[in-house]
């Protein structure tokens, strides 16, 4: 409304502008769920590079699948991951981290009984107990499940004096109630100071500090999920007799005390882990708390993963379906009984993957690495963390719209293939919407293929050709999140104009950059937001309709030459 014009002069009003500009979403964030050797469990994380991941969940490590695709990923071009660690008891049920602190009062929390000790944990978790031998007086548990929280030490170190200025900011009067807890991973070498933290409600109660600013321990729940506080102070930890020197070598222990009873992930064979059916947001599903993914990997756990076994019948149908909730891609890999071209023309529909299969994309066969743990020793991969960084290398040189495959699309560090084929093995699997992996001379290793799990020919499907499917999930994620300050603005022709003019130039961005087929705009896209689309009724019930369309560019698959003799020719003057 325009101010009240009550004395002569010159009034200024600040108009709001129609221009909303819409951002491209990322294209190739991907995500990959699989065990690791530590980290948060069924947290999805961000990581940005190996080196990210081996400082969270351990880095690459033998028996851990996942970690070896994860190492694929970035060394072929990927930028930017979420990781989901996942974790399974012997038994195979999904296991949980302790971690979780309580906001209790300190009544509850000191209610400890004299009977809570180290006990087998179930969860994996080490822990240190409060009282009895190698113990510092305070009981922690390590951040998350494994046997690296058995290479953890703590120790206390009291307060001797403390600025009165510095006590009173910490909302404290005695400098006796805080202490320093010192903290040291022996396994990465990892160490931490944790300073002026006590056992009383306060700032910096311990229980409460520790997540913060640790992320080695966590002070120990009682079973009731409050918890475990001492009742007085923890003393000094006393300084052991002897102290080595040198120190000791990474990986074992010093003199102080220690967490134990950590125990590894069980190898995941219940589909359940990946895939629960309880409601809860674990295993993919915890990608609920993720804000985008674009592609997702899932790398078999176990040694070998059949055709007609759990993980092709369970998980991968279910991944799909949910990767068509949050407009992604998932990457399959072949089942390790895909040993010849013969077994794989059974194809994503002997798989029964065609269902939501054009959200998704199988590459065959696997890839044949050396792995540095080993002393270089080769053996066969999964594809899909290779395939995930090509697609996302190809998506910056580019663009989302380019298939990712051909002589461009190469692979780093894959010494072979598990199943070389010809030309005319190519030719039976290309044609059932397998993708293929081939080895070509002066050219080596590169994705040979561009086809979603509904690429079958006979399935004339819209979204045969993977780019198709990924950039129209790339405009309908844009748009989605860009078009959100359209939402309870008056629903008539002047909010229909800046709907207009803001997706149009979007699409025309993408245009100018070679999106589309078609030589010009209007060849190329449409964009619709009028009385037509959203009639009167509409309107009634609060509904604006946008009907957006674009000229797919296919990719050339097949590059004909014609070639013929010209003979008997004469020049024409």
């Amino acid at each position: 409304m325009p101010a009240t014009l009550s004395y002569p002069g010159v009034y200024v009003e600040e108009l709001p502008s129609s221009v909303h500009a819409i951002t491209g979403v990322p294209t190739s964030i991907t995500a990959l769920v699989g065990r690791a050797p530590r980290g948060p469990i069924n947290t999805p994380t961000v990581i940005n590079s190996f080196g990210d991941f081996g400082r969270t969940f351990g880095g690459l490590a033998l028996g851990y699948p996942l970690t070896y695709s994860v190492r694929d990923f970035f060394a072929n071009g990927g930028g930017r991951s979420v990781i989901v660690r996942i974790w399974a008891s012997g038994d195979g049920s999904a296991g949980s981290s302790t971690s979780s602190t309580s906001s209790s009062s300190l009544s509850s929390a000191s209610s400890a009984s004299s009977a809570f000790s180290l006990s087998p944990q179930s969860d994996g978790v080490a822990r240190m107990d409060e009282s009895g031998p190698g113990s510092i007086g305070l009981a922690l548990d390590a951040a998350n499940p494994g046997t690296w929280g058995n290479l953890v030490q703590a120790h206390v170190v009291i307060q001797k004096s403390l600025d009165p200025t510095v006590l009173a900011g910490l909302g404290y009067t005695n400098a006796s109630d805080l202490f320093d807890l010192l903290i040291a991973d022996t396994g990465s070498g990892v160490s931490e100071t944790i300073r002026n933290v006590s056992i009383i409600d306060g700032t910096r109660r311990v229980d409460q500090v520790l997540p913060l600013e640790s992320g080695l321990v966590r002070v120990s729940l009682n079973p009731d999920g409050t918890p475990h506080l001492p009742a007085v102070v923890p003393p000094a930890t006393p300084t052991p007799a002897s102290l080595p020197s040198p120190p000791n070598p990474p990986g074992t222990l010093g003199p102080w005390p220690n967490l134990s009873g950590g125990v590894d992930s069980a190898v995941i064979t219940d589909p359940g882990v990946y895939v629960p059916n309880d409601g809860s947001k674990n295993g993919v599903y915890a990608l609920e708390n993720a804000d985008i993914f674009n592609l997702l990997c899932l790398p078999p756990d176990t040694p070998t993963w059949s055709s007609t076994g759990a993980f092709f019948a369970n998980v991968y149908p279910l991944a799909l379906a949910y990767c068509r909730k949050r407009r992604a891609v998932l990457l399959v890999d072949p089942p390790s009984d895909w040993l010849t071209v013969a077994a794989a023309t059974a194809g994503p529909a002997g798989l029964n993957l065609t269902a939501n299969g054009d959200y998704g994309a199988i590459y065959f066969p696997m890839l044949i690495e050396a792995d540095p743990l080993r002393k270089g020793q080769l053996n066969p991969y999964p594809p899909s963390g290779a395939v995930a960084g090509v697609i996302a290398q190809t998506d910056t040189s580019r663009g989302v719209w380019k298939a990712p495959a051909g002589i461009a699309a190469g692979f780093v560090g894959v010494q072979g293939l598990s199943v070389p084929m010809t030309d005319d093995e190519n030719g039976e699997l290309n044609p059932l919407g397998v993708n293929c992996v081939r080895s070509f001379p002066f050219v080596g290793k590169v994705v040979w293929g561009a086809r979603t799990l509904r690429g079958a020919d006979a399935l004339t499907d819209d979204y045969k050709y993977l780019p198709i499917r990924r950039l129209a999930l790339y405009i309908e994620e844009s748009l989605f999140r860009g078009t959100k300050w359209v939402v309870f603005e008056p629903n008539d022709e002047p909010l229909w104009s800046q709907i207009r003019l803001n997706v149009q130039s979007f699409m025309q961005n993408l245009f100018t950059q070679g999106a589309f087929a078609g030589g010009t705009p209007k060849d190329a896209y449409l964009v619709k937001c009028d009385s037509e689309t959203t009639t009167p009724y509409h309107q009634s019930i609060g509904v604006v309709n946008i009907v957006v369309g674009f000229a797919p560019l296919r990719p050339a698959e097949f590059v004909v030459l014609q070639i013929e003799q010209l003979a008997g020719q004469t020049s024409s003057s």
